[in-house]
């Protein structure tokens, strides 16, 4: 056993990201400046996005780019059952309805049939979250939006590096909301932002930041004006300078990150592959997943153990782990507003059940991954049925 306990997902930040941090605290700028501006611009480069607007995080970006596509009260946005409470929460935030519906049975990503269930004539945007890294299916989805006029906005929290068909994900005209929050592949500690059509990027840059018509780099440079105007009463969403920072070094480690997450993904599933009790993650053949998250699922009936015990022996094994996630419409908000019951997704119900998140991250070394196997194959082998 470990003598250590291994941390689930913490940052890999090192003496570059310092750096250039320190190099910010010595300059004039550590709120929304240069640096947040080349940031962007990197971002812009690397998605293959049309525009890219930095905010204080992926919620944030959520937030203003439901407002930018006019969603509010009366309206009803699709969201995924299955992911993090950020996603139906914007849209309780603008005053419209977040109609939540389950997901697919592979790859926890947004049902395309429960989706066709659920639209009504008050839908006004679908939502879907590529969960743990991989790609929902856009086509099919796409296919839906044309058909009813509706718009989509991609939660991509999990998804910097993912690709659909071999297509970036952020680069199409439709909004998508990226997180760079500690335990996301790439990271500012906080952070996150939004790519799209040109128009919906800056509508959302300056409701990000006050509903101000100029933000502090265009007023306070050398060639600005210090006259602004307030065109809408915005929010306090705009990323700072000592946070891109850190992403720009991020930006540039992150091919290396994903190779190592890669390779991390491919021993674990050389080590589970012949344990019979665990449902692994898959990889669609028309993706390329992130690997944001590595979910396994203990198979019904197949342990004596559940889920709970699982991690609890797991942690006695210094082995950290995580669930994601308690399905949205089973938390007592939305249990409770709008009558939800677990059955009514069946499929995101039975997946938390089931579902732990084992340690993946760039900083893990070989020993550490052959560390988690061991115990998880202990597990698996001291309790069948």
């Amino acid at each position: 056993m470990r003598k250590d306990f291994l941390s689930y997902n913490p940052p890999t930040i090192g003496d570059d990201e310092r750096a250039e941090v320190m190099d910010t605290l010595q300059s004039p700028w550590v709120t929304t400046g240069p640096k947040t501006k080349a940031f962007e611009g990197a971002l812009q480069e690397y998605l293959q996005a049309p525009s890219v607007v930095a905010l204080n995080s992926c919620t944030a970006g959520l937030h203003v780019g439901l407002l930018a596509l006019g969603v509010g009260p009366g309206d009803e946005v699709i969201v995924p059952a299955m992911t993090f409470c950020a996603t139906a929460n914007v849209v309780e935030h603008v005053g419209a309805k977040p109609v939540l519906v389950d997901v697919t049975p592979d790859t926890l990503t947004l049902s395309p049939e429960a989706v066709r269930a659920a639209i009504t004539p008050r839908t006004k945007v679908l939502l879907p979250v590529h969960y743990a890294g991989h790609p929902a299916q856009m086509d099919e989805l796409d296919a839906l939006a044309a058909r009813h006029g509706l718009a989509i906005f991609e939660d991509a929290a999990h998804a910097i590096s993912t690709k659909y068909k071999g297509r970036m994900v952020g680069s199409r005209s439709n909004l998508a909301a990226f997180s760079f929050y500690a335990t996301k592949n790439l990271t500012t500690v906080e952070g996150g932002c939004l790519s799209g059509d040109p128009a919906l990027v800056e509508k959302s840059r300056i409701i990000g930041h006050h509903g101000m018509n100029r933000d502090a780099w265009k007023r306070f440079d050398r060639s600005g004006s210090w006259y602004y105007e307030v065109v809408l009463p915005g929010y306090k969403y705009n990323m700072t300078d000592v946070q891109a920072a850190i992403g720009l070094r991020q930006l540039k480690r992150l091919g290396g990150f994903q190779k190592r997450r890669r390779e991390v993904v491919a021993r674990y599933e050389a080590g589970f592959k012949d344990l019979a009790a665990l449902e692994l993650p898959v990889e669609r053949p028309w993706a390329e997943s992130s690997w944001h998250l590595y979910v396994i699922r203990l198979k019904e009936g197949a342990l004596r153990i559940d889920r709970n015990a699982f991690i609890d022996e797991l942690k006695n094994r210094n082995i950290g782990t995580s669930v994601h996630y308690l399905p949205v419409h089973m938390h007592p908000f939305y249990r409770d507003k709008y009558g939800y019951r677990p059955e009514d997704n069946p499929v995101a119900a039975d997946a938390y059940a089931r579902m732990l998140s084992l340690p993946l991250h760039a900083g893990l070394a070989d020993e550490d991954v052959d560390d988690v196997i061991a115990a998880v194959r202990e597990l698996v082998l001291a309790n069948p049925a």
